[in-house]
Parts: C-alpha cells; sequence; structure tokens
C-alpha cells in the first residue's frame, strides 16, 4: 500500500521545522513513525476496550495495569512495578543512554456514571463506573505511541531511552503526584501526555491548582422525634458548612471554583445520624489562591461543628499544581498535529454520531470539526490534573484528540460511549502518532530539548522548591472504596 506524502513525510518533520536533519539513520530507509502506528491500529482498539470494559477505579485498577504491564513486557520493556508505594503504578523502559523520553498513560474510570457504546441512553445494570473521561484511550493510545518508538529506536539505532509511567487514580487521587514526589521524573528531559476530548488541539493550555478533603462530623445519635434533644446531629454540621461555603462563592475570586458532594448523611430519617461527610473541591489558577480559599473552608468546617455541638476534621485527598506550560513544546507539538490530521467518520460513524447528537442539544457542532485541527493559542483551562505535578519537574507537552462527538464534555454519558466506540480508537490512533511524531523530534534534535529547557527553568525560576499541595500523606490508596 502507497503511504500518503504526509505520512512519508511525518519522520522528518518536526525536525525540519528546526532546520536540523531529523534522523540518526538514512532518512530514505528510516521507518515512518505514522506508518508503525497504523500498523498498531488492532492493538490499541483491543487495549482500549479491555479498559473501557474493566471501568477500574483509581488506585483499583489491577486488572488494567496488569493488561498494560503485559502488552510492553511482551515488546521487551523493563517493568518496574509499585512505584510510589502505589500498587497499580508502573514504569516500563526500553532502550539505553541517550535522552529520556517519558509518555504518560491514565487508566482510571469515574464511579456512578455508565453507559453502554450506544448512541442514545443505555445505562449497564449492575456496573457502577464508566470511562467518562476516555482514560482507557489515554492508556492504550499512550501504550501503542511507546511501543512505536521503541520499533523506531530500534531500526534507527538513535540512543535513548522511552519510558512508559502507568500513572493511576488521575480522577481525585493525584497518582502522579506521589511519583513526582518519588522523584520518578527527576532523570526525564521531556514528558508528552495527551488526553481525549471532542476537537484535536495541542493549545498551551493550563489548569487549575486544586485540593480536595473529605470533611467528617461526628455527633450524637438520639431517636428524632421522642429524645430530639438528647441528639446532635452530623448531618447538620455537614449541611450548616454547605450553606457557609455556598456563600463564600460570592467573595471569590473570578477564576476560583469550589464543589462538594455529601458522601454520608445518615440512613433513617428518625434517627439523629452521629456521622455525616462532605467531599469538597477548591480550584485556583495559582496553588496559594487555593491555600487562600482552604483556610477559609476550614474555618467554616469548624464553625459549622462549633454551632451545632458536634466535631469535624477532615483527610486531604489529593491536591494537583497547575499545569506549566512549554509553549517551545507545545509549538512543535501543534505543528505535528497538522502533520497527523483529525479524525475521519466512515458513513456508519457518521450516523453513529448523527444519532448521539440528538441528546446535546444546542451544545452540538459540525462533526466535520473532529477532522480539523484547532488553531494554535495559549489559555487557561477550568478542569485540574495531576500531570500538572509532572509539569513543574521536567518540561512538558500535551495533546487532545477528537475521540469524542464534537460537543459532547467529559465525564457524560456520551463521553462514556464514544470511548468504547471506534470513533474513540481512531481518536487514540491521532494521538499516538502525534506523540510519536512529537519523541522522533526530541530524540534527533537537540536543539529543540534545549529551548525547551530553557524556557522551562526561567519560568520555574532560580530558586524554585518543588511543594505538592496533598503535604506529606501516604497514597489514599481506598479513597475509592
Amino acid at each position: 500500500m502507497k503511504l500518503p506524502a504526509k505520512s512519508i513525510a511525518a519522520a522528518a518533520f518536526g525536525a525540519l521545522m528546526m532546520g536540523t536533519t531529523p534522523l540518526t539513520a538514512d532518512n530514505h530507509s528510516a521507518p515512518d513513525p505514522i506508518a508503525i502506528v497504523d500498523a498498531e491500529a488492532g492493538r490499541t482498539a483491543r487495549v482500549a476496550q479491555e479498559l473501557w470494559e474493566l471501568a477500574e477505579l483509581g488506585y483499583l485498577e489491577t486488572r488494567s495495569s496488569g493488561l498494560m504491564q503485559a502488552e510492553l513486557e511482551g515488546e521487551g520493556f523493563r517493568i518496574q512495578t509499585g512505584i510510589a508505594e502505589i500498587p497499580t503504578a508502573f514504569v516500563a523502559e526500553w532502550g539505553d543512554g541517550g535522552p529520556v523520553i517519558a509518555i504518560l498513560a491514565e487508566m482510571d474510570a469515574l464511579p456512578g456514571i455508565n453507559q453502554s457504546a450506544l448512541a442514545t441512553r443505555d445505562p449497564i445494570d449492575g456496573k457502577g463506573a464508566g470511562h467518562a473521561c476516555g482514560h482507557n484511550l489515554f492508556g492504550a493510545g499512550s501504550l501503542t505511541a511507546a511501543i512505536a518508538i521503541k520499533e523506531w529506536l530500534e531500526a534507527t539505532g538513535t540512543p535513548g531511552r522511552i519510558r512508559l509511567y502507568g500513572t493511576p487514580a488521575e480522577e481525585g487521587g493525584s497518582g502522579k503526584v506521589y511519583m513526582t514526589r518519588a522523584g520518578m521524573f527527576d532523570d526525564v528531559d521531556v514528558a508528552i501526555h495527551w488526553h481525549a476530548d471532542d476537537e484535536n488541539s495541542a493549545a498551551a493550555r493550563t489548569s487549575l491548582a486544586n485540593r480536595s478533603a473529605k470533611f467528617r462530623f461526628s455527633g450524637v445519635s438520639a431517636h428524632a422525634a421522642g429524645a430530639p434533644e438528647r441528639g446532635r446531629s452530623a448531618l447538620d454540621g455537614a449541611e450548616a458548612m454547605n450553606i457557609m461555603a455556598n456563600m463564600m462563592h460570592e467573595h471569590m475570586p473570578q477564576d476560583a471554583r469550589m464543589h462538594y458532594v455529601i458522601t454520608s448523611g445518615g440512613n433513617a430519617p428518625n434517627v439523629v445520624p452521629d456521622f455525616a461527610e462532605v467531599f469538597y473541591y477548591v480550584r485556583h489558577p495559582d496553588p496559594e489562591g487555593v491555600e487562600q480559599i482552604w483556610e477559609r473552608l476550614e474555618n467554616a468546617a469548624r464553625g459549622a461543628a462549633l454551632g451545632t455541638g458536634t466535631e469535624v476534621e477532615w483527610e486531604v485527598i489529593h491536591g494537583n499544581n497547575p499545569l506549566l506550560v512549554n509553549e517551545t513544546l507545545a509549538r512543535a507539538m501543534h505543528e505535528n498535529l497538522e502533520v497527523v490530521g483529525g479524525v475521519i467518520y466512515t458513513t456508519a460513524e457518521r450516523e453513529w454520531a448523527e444519532e448521539m447528537q440528538q441528546s446535546l442539544g444546542d451544545v452540538a457542532r459540525p462533526l466535520s470539526s473532529a477532522s480539523e485541527i484547532q488553531p494554535y493559542s495559549r489559555s487557561l483551562g477550568y478542569g485540574s490534573t495531576d500531570v500538572g505535578d509532572v509539569s513543574w519537574a521536567t518540561p512538558t507537552v500535551g495533546v487532545r484528540t477528537a475521540t469524542w462527538v464534537p460537543g459532547t464534555s467529559a465525564h457524560s454519558w456520551q463521553a462514556v460511549a464514544a470511548s468504547g466506540h471506534s470513533i474513540g480508537h481512531k481518536g487514540a490512533q491521532v494521538a499516538a502518532k502525534s506523540m510519536a511524531l512529537m519523541a522522533v523530534n526530541l530524540f534527533t534534535n537537540p536543539e529543540l530539548r534545549a529551548q525547551a529547557r530553557a524556557e522551562f527553568d526561567a519560568a520555574r525560576g532560580e530558586n524554585y522548591f518543588y511543594r505538592s499541595l496533598l503535604g506529606d500523606r501516604d497514597p489514599p490508596l481506598d479513597y475509592r472504596q
């Protein structure tokens, strides 16, 4: 089969834009990273679908982690498990000497949401979780990229090491923070990541720093009708805290976010609950902003306990620093994404997407946008990710691809459905190709690495000292149990 011209040129593209010779081997005989990823399309789809069906929660991804490790071990990668005292975290490495390029791979699902791969609402009975953020695609696409880069390194004889980091519990567990804190990225030259989305973009988008905690109120149980004066409702404490927190919203910075769920509030109305728990997230573009709002939230908890005659304690569950963008790398990734191109639907996929769009209403966008590449830009994103902490340890770059029907929001049943569909698998392939090309640029272009490092060092400053927003606590391995 004859490859398209842009595919043949892809391996050389990133280095050509920097004005250097891209490959250490003969340019005419060097393998094309895009062709290698294309040849692995079956593996991408198979691994993505297995992860989708498993839908394991944070720090409980035993089978998901094992599946990815087995695939990599079969390709000759050296596997190190139990990273940062997390049973499901691992590092898979291939190669020797040269630069160290890392690819991040997530795998955890979200609780409380599930859906089949149909384009209409169809929950799966008995399944309490789903890949509503596309981490099954994240893991599979990163795995394919790592294997493709390994094959390219081997074929060209280029010195260097490719590492895939299996990173658990991104959804509220901060797995990467513990890995960063343990020094796992200290010798990495550049880290590459990607994420599922409804569009294709390599924009330099920052994220919000955040911290979460479970606030636990303890009271005194009693018969709610027969002896109410003897009771002290823990639920009253939680609700009083929530009222004060909701009042805080009016007096928070414009870009801050705070939200909560009551995870425990009693079992029967006629029993004064002696235990209640509320789970809070606080977000702000700056870690100091998070800590300032956090202090006010803790005071609200203390005041709520005092006013209701209850006691309160809290456990910090996770905390992420904001993404430190690196525009040197982001612009290079954008160029690679343009070489790869977007997602092209088959007739059947278009019909499926059109059916799904009926549930999206006014937020639906033209299906043709899945094949387009968004213009390069720099912006603030209002989500949070533990990739942020990695980005303060080593220069980091990401890409997003159209794995979901245009207009789909993350953490929705529509995202679950597309993440288990061929549309999602195609988006993972676009990501794998873009990451593979980016890695080739980095392995073969020392000037690109040096420029990225110089920007990184300048952004952190001379006296930078890493500090996580979750303190010195151990990984909360039971936070989803």
